[in-house]
C-alpha cells in the first residue's frame, strides 16, 4: 500500500506536467502555423460567435474582405468589400483629416 501511494505522489504531478507541456507545445505550434507566410492568399480577419451554432467571420482573400456566416448547414456569403489597409483602420482617415489644422 505504501509503494502505491509513493508512486501516486511521484507520478501524478509528472503526468500533470506532461499534459501541461503538451498543451503549451500545441499552442506554440498553432501560433507558428497561423503566422502569415509569403504566398498565402487567405486570412481570417475576425470572427464573432452569435450563438452556439452560428458564427460570423470576415475572411480576406486576394485583396477582398468577405463576410460569411458559418452554421451547421454550412457557409453563406453575406457581403464583400475591398480589403482595409493596415495603416488606416476603419474611421481613422476621417478623424485624422478633421484634426489637421
Amino acid at each position: 500500500m505504501a509503494w502505491y501511494l509513493l508512486k501516486l505522489i511521484l507520478l501524478l504531478p509528472l503526468i500533470g506536467a506532461m499534459a501541461w507541456g503538451c498543451l503549451w507545445l500545441a499552442r506554440r505550434l498553432q501560433e507558428r502555423a497561423g503566422s502569415p507566410a509569403a504566398g498565402r492568399s487567405l486570412r481570417v480577419v475576425e470572427t464573432l460567435m452569435l450563438s452556439p451554432t452560428l458564427r460570423l467571420a470576415v475572411i480576406e482573400f486576394h485583396g477582398r474582405e468577405i463576410l460569411v456566416s458559418a452554421s451547421r448547414q454550412g457557409l453563406t456569403t453575406l457581403a464583400e468589400a475591398p480589403a482595409r489597409t493596415a495603416s488606416t483602420p476603419e474611421g481613422a482617415a476621417g478623424s485624422a483629416a478633421e484634426m489637421a489644422p
